[in-house]
């Protein structure tokens, strides 16, 4: 059997940094093969190659039996190549057809003029959706439909353009559980037709139960390739980060009961219900995690804390004094900060050097003045981005360099950098190492206790437990807008979590 795609000694230099350094990569027909490695690894510097978006410094691609020393997109797409994004590409305002037929839409004659054949397009993507096990009328808006639902727009979009390859990158980061199983029993059919898969993840048990074959990269580099059954997850971590590394980061655990209390929440509530009569402290040191299932209210009620969405009441206090948090622009003055869950639509501007993401913060909070007028100084600007750099270990050849060249983790780096830099004293962490790899997972929990140490409060939302059990302090539980159990992490279980999150009545201490 011949291989769909064959990268040989690929090769790509950015200023002052190679990305890859003779990576080789295949695709077999019917196999989902996974690539692996640390943000920063290359993976996707090496499928943009692929998807014609970046141009191999050296390298030879084989498609079908052609060969190429660069691709364009439109190259990729007419040798069957697809890619499906972390960031999803479907258009929300058109419906679902239009979506899987966007730049090559079913034509008719009517006499001299042709016009859109809607019924054929509707045929088709009946056809398409049924394939994906879509269960929607295609002239549904995309908009309507939950994010599992458009990552299946956009796979039927890619058979809809005759794909034979596809690649998904981070598929399952938004998911849950069953709606991960549905994409799996997908992937699985389309396995059958031939397709190849490429995954990129860094779930590792997801990876063992949906991967044929694994390629690890590291730093650019060629790690090596495997079956996946003749593999262990520990043996995976161990490729990717060039040693063998704890299971889970821990911490000691420490009592905070006496400790003053720097930040406290008092009866909040929202007038759409998500969140009910919350209240909590926080103490100096001590990293206050928050659990729960989708929609129990966790990130809810962050928004509101943070000024993101309405509150209908409640206090905020730091130190003792409330604070006015009715807007962010309040909230970061008052010194609140808040890493957001998704840092590429809500963390950074995309069009902003690392310095520049790392010193808006600083001029907004120390001076309003600057702020109005446009004055900026790069003096300080240069101080405050090479201060986080050193501060937070930024990799990066400069922090000139834009924020989008980054790896996940890195760019997570910067966006703390940014509050940090601000001088903020509350940080909010909601899914802090959502896309980040394993290795960078650690680094971030180590600088979350860290700034706990130096007097920083920090708050933790989490869909994982085992991260929730390895950095937090204390575990509240939210079920239905409120907060049903706290467990301090000498009690703290991932089944006492659960239970509390899923019965009618929680274990645990109510606060």
């Amino acid at each position: 059997m011949q291989p769909l795609v064959i990268m040989k000694d690929v090769k790509k230099q950015f200023p002052g940094v190679t990305a890859l350094d003779g990576i080789s990569f295949d695709i077999m027909p019917g196999e989902v093969h996974v690539l692996l490695g640390e943000n920063g690894a290359g993976k996707s510097t090496l499928m943009k190659i692929l998807s014609g978006v970046h141009k191999p410094t050296d390298g030879q691609i084989i498609i079908g039996g052609s060969e190429f020393t660069a691709l364009t997109p439109k190259d990729s797409r007419s040798c069957g190549i697809s890619v499906i994004y972390q960031e999803l590409s479907v258009i929300n305002e058109l419906s679902i057809q239009e979506n899987l037929f966007v730049g090559n839409l079913p034509v008719k004659n009517i006499g001299p003029m042709k016009i859109v054949d809607y019924k054929k397009m509707r045929e088709a993507t009946q056809m398409l959706l049924g394939k994906v096990g879509l269960r929607k009328d295609p002239e549904t808006a995309v908009e309507e439909l939950s994010i599992s639902e458009k990552q299946q727009v956009e796979i039927a979009k890619a058979l809809a353009a005759d794909s034979r390859i596809l690649i998904m990158d981070e598929p399952t980061t938004s998911l849950t559980s069953s709606e991960v199983s549905h994409l799996f029993a997908v992937i699985r059919e389309l396995k059958k037709e031939g397709h190849g898969i490429v995954f990129i993840s860094h779930k590792l048990g997801e990876i063992m139960e949906i991967g044929d074959r694994v390629t690890v990269l590291k730093d650019g580099r060629y790690v090596g390739t495997k079956k996946i059954s003749d593999v262990t997850q520990d043996d995976l971590v161990t490729m990717m980060v060039g040693r063998q590394i704890s299971k889970n980061y821990q911490h000691p655990s420490a009592d905070y009961s006496d400790a003053p209390v720097i930040f406290e929440v008092r009866n909040l509530s929202r007038k759409d219900g998500k969140v009910k009569n919350v209240s909590f402290k926080l103490r100096r040191g001590e990293i206050l995690g928050f659990s729960g299932l989708v929609g129990s209210g966790r990130s809810e009620m962050m928004n509101s804390i943070f000024g993101a969405e309405p509150k209908a009441c409640g206090e905020i206090l730091i130190d003792g004094k409330e604070v006015r948090t009715s807007a962010p622009f309040y909230s970061i003055k008052s010194g609140l900060a808040m890493v957001t869950e998704n840092r590429r639509e809500t963390g950074f501007f995309h069009n902003f050097s690392i310095k520049k993401n790392i010193s808006v913060l600083p001029f907004i909070k120390q001076s309003s003045f600057a702020g109005i007028t446009g004055l900026v100084s790069d003096k300080n600007e240069d101080i405050w981005a090479d201060e986080q750099k050193k501060n937070l270990n930024i990799k990066c050849y400069s922090t000139e360099q834009g924020i989008t060249e980054l790896s996940g983790g890195n760019q997570q780096k910067v966006i703390l950098g940014k509050w940090l830099a601000a001088d903020s004293q509350i940080i909010i962490f909601d899914e802090p190492t959502k896309g980040i790899d394993v290795g960078s997972k650690g680094e971030i929990y180590a600088l979350m206790r860290r700034l706990a140490d130096e007097g920083k409060g920090i708050l933790v939302v989490s869909s994982e437990l085992p991260e929730l059990l390895a950095v937090c302090d204390t575990i509240a539980v939210f079920r239905e807008g409120e907060i049903v159990a706290v467990f301090p992490h000498k009690e703290a279980t991932e089944e006492k979590i659960i239970a509390a999150s899923t019965a009618e009545k929680g274990e645990g201490n109510r606060p």
